[in-house]
């Protein structure tokens, strides 16, 4: 469904829902089932569409935990947010949470990016579960690592939910850390139609068979000082995209350490986090909202 001169972001929220409830009352019961399987539960309780005000903010947003795809016959909950004052589609960014889960910081960083208009689907790859220890954060990535196609699909419904049941007539990805690595996924699956990929921190490859196929624009942001990332590795990235001819952008910033952009962190670093965060919004602008749509600031 293809969604235009819709009067309030609030609308564009409901005609998806909308959409997606009535597909789900069209699909024929099992007849083998005697009592039709329960829905799986959102991940987190759903709270009705709000109005966000922040003074870093340009736009109000609406915001809505809600299924935008069915995986393994389970609906699949993602974290939508748009501004409040949408009348067209507007450029659409799949965004793809840390080891810890899809949080309230996530969350908060998808309101901020659909502040300056876009669309913006935090997706959930721990199928509702977070974490607040390491151990558990692992445990989460791990059963990820271990089922990468049930991942590639959760993702691939995210792109297909932006860009046809919203209409957004352009997409990206960003990620941080587990979800940076994630974001880069993206634009291998999506080799031809992905049209910018930010990765903050994430796990990259120089292997130029595989990133051969890439023809999204790539925005890397790296810490010098981080233990999990090795600079060698981002520097061996970078060499294999200049071999390849892609465009990309990599920032290694010295200095700081791993997280850096998390403010939940210990190793937070406001101005690092406050120059790759412009930055992200000069390269979304740049290749989702060349035509001037998104505003410019934080």
């Amino acid at each position: 469904m293809h969604i235009t001169g819709l009067g309030t972001g609030r609308t564009l929220l409901a005609l998806i829902a909308g959409s997606l409830v009535l597909a789900a009352c069209s699909e024929p019961e099992p007849e083998a089932m005697s009592a039709p399987a329960p829905a799986a539960p959102p991940p987190q309780v759903a709270d009705e569409a709000v109005t966000l005000n922040r003074e870093s903010q340009v736009r109000a947003v609406i915001s809505e935990n809600m299924p935008y795809a069915e995986v393994g016959d389970e609906l699949v909950y993602g974290y939508f947010v748009a501004p409040s004052d949408m009348f067209e589609p507007l450029p659409a960014v799949i965004m793809i949470h840390e080891w810890w889960g899809l949080t309230d910081e996530m969350r908060a960083r998808a309101d901020r990016l659909a502040a300056q208009g876009y669309i913006v689907l935090a997706v959930d790859l721990f199928g509702g579960k977070t974490a607040s220890d390491p151990a558990t954060a692992r445990k989460l990535m791990l059963s990820v690592v271990e089922d990468p196609d049930t991942a590639n699909e959760k993702i691939r419904g995210a792109f297909e939910f932006v860009s046809e049941t919203a209409g957004a007539p352009r997409v990206g990805s960003i990620g941080w850390r587990f979800g940076g690595t994630w974001a880069l996924n993206a634009a291998l699956l999506f080799p031809d139609d992905l049209d910018a990929s930010v990765i903050y921190y994430g796990q990259v490859t120089s292997d130029e068979d595989e990133l051969r196929s890439v023809n999204a624009p790539i925005l890397g942001l790296f810490a010098a000082d981080d233990i999990s990332i090795k600079i060698d590795s981002v520097e061996a990235f970078k060499a294999a995209l200049e071999s390849l001819r892609k465009e990309y952008d990599i920032e290694i910033y010295a200095g700081v350490g791993q997280r850096f952009a998390s403010e939940s962190a210990k190793t937070y670093d406001a101005t690092a986090a406050n120059d790759a965060w412009n930055r992200t919004l000069d390269f979304f602008s740049l290749h989702l909202a060349g035509d001037g749509t998104a505003a410019n600031g934080s």
